[in-house]
C-alpha cells in the first residue's frame, strides 16, 4: 500500500481515507451539549481495532459532547466501550424523547435497514430541529452494492473473506439498499423539512484481495466514474428550524 500511497507512512492513513472523511465532518458539527445517537453502533469494532491513535480519536465522540448513546437491535452494543449509554431495540423505534437529539450517527446501517421509512419517522420523531443526521453508506449504484446484490448468497462470504481476511463474522450484516440513493433519502427526509448537504464519495478500494494489481485497477475506475456510479454516499442531513 505504501508503494501506491506514499503518504500512509506519515500518520497511518492515505488522502482517500473515507473514515477520516466523514468523521472530520462529523467532528465538525459536535458541540459539547450535545446528546448524540449512534444508530447501529455494535459492538464498537473501529473503536477497538483501529491501529491508527488519530483516527480513533476523531472516531470518538464519548467526551466531546453531553452523552453519547447508542442504538442497535444487537446485544453487543451493550459492550462498546465508547458509549455514555445503550439502548437495545427490537423495531423501529427508538425510546427517546421528542426532539432530545443533537446528531443521530449512523456508521454503515442504512444498507441493512428493512424498512427505511419507519426509521426515518423514528429519526424524525427524537431530532431537535436544527439536528444533524450524518450517515456513510455504500451508493446503491457504485460498484461494491452492484457485485454484492448480483452474487449468489453462497458465494458472498468466500469471496469477502478473500477481500478482507481481517473482518470477522460477526461484523457481517445482509445488506438490503432500501435507503441507498439520495432520491431514497429524499423521500423519507423532503427536502420541506429537511436541508441536504450530502455528496458522493470514492474510498481507496478496500475489497482488492491483496494483490496491488487489483488496487491499482480499482483505484484507476474510481477516478473514470461519474459521481453518481461512486461507491459511497456522505450524508449530512439537516432538520429545518
Amino acid at each position: 500500500m505504501e508503494a501506491l500511497r506514499p503518504e500512509i507512512s506519515a500518520g497511518g492513513f492515505d488522502r482517500y481515507d473515507g473514515t477520516m472523511q466523514f468523521y472530520h465532518r462529523v467532528n465538525a458539527l459536535l458541540m459539547p451539549d450535545f446528546t448524540v445517537v449512534d444508530f447501529g453502533a455494535g459492538r464498537g469494532v473501529n473503536h477497538i481495532e483501529d491501529q491508527i491513535k488519530y483516527r480513533r480519536e476523531l472516531l470518538k465522540i464519548k467526551g466531546k459532547v453531553r452523552e453519547t448513546i447508542g442504538v442497535d437491535v444487537d446485544n453487543a452494543v451493550k459492550t462498546n466501550p465508547a458509549l455514555d449509554r445503550s439502548i437495545v431495540i427490537t423495531g423501529s423505534e427508538i425510546p427517546l424523547p421528542d426532539n432530545s437529539v443533537d446528531l443521530i450517527l449512523s456508521d454503515f446501517t442504512f444498507e441493512h435497514l428493512g424498512d427505511p421509512a419507519a426509521i426515518a419517522r423514528s429519526f424524525d420523531r427524537i431530532l431537535k430541529p436544527g439536528g444533524w443526521l450524518c450517515a456513510r453508506t455504500p451508493n446503491r449504484f457504485g460498484y461494491i452494492a452492484l457485485i454484492n446484490r448480483l452474487l449468489p448468497d453462497n458465494a458472498k462470504s468466500r469471496i469477502l473473506h478473500g477481500a478482507q481476511p481481517d473482518r470477522k463474522e460477526e461484523d457481517v450484516f445482509p445488506a438490503l439498499y432500501r435507503m441507498n440513493t439520495f432520491s431514497d433519502l429524499r423521500k423519507v427526509f423532503p427536502e420541506s423539512r429537511y436541508r441536504h448537504a450530502s455528496y458522493y464519495w470514492d474510498a481507496s478500494p478496500s475489497y482488492y484481495f491483496g494483490r496491488r494489481w487489483v488496487f491499482s485497477m480499482f483505484s484507476i475506475l474510481h477516478g473514470l466514474t461519474p459521481d453518481v456510479l461512486k461507491t459511497m454516499l456522505m450524508i449530512f442531513i439537516q432538520k429545518r428550524e
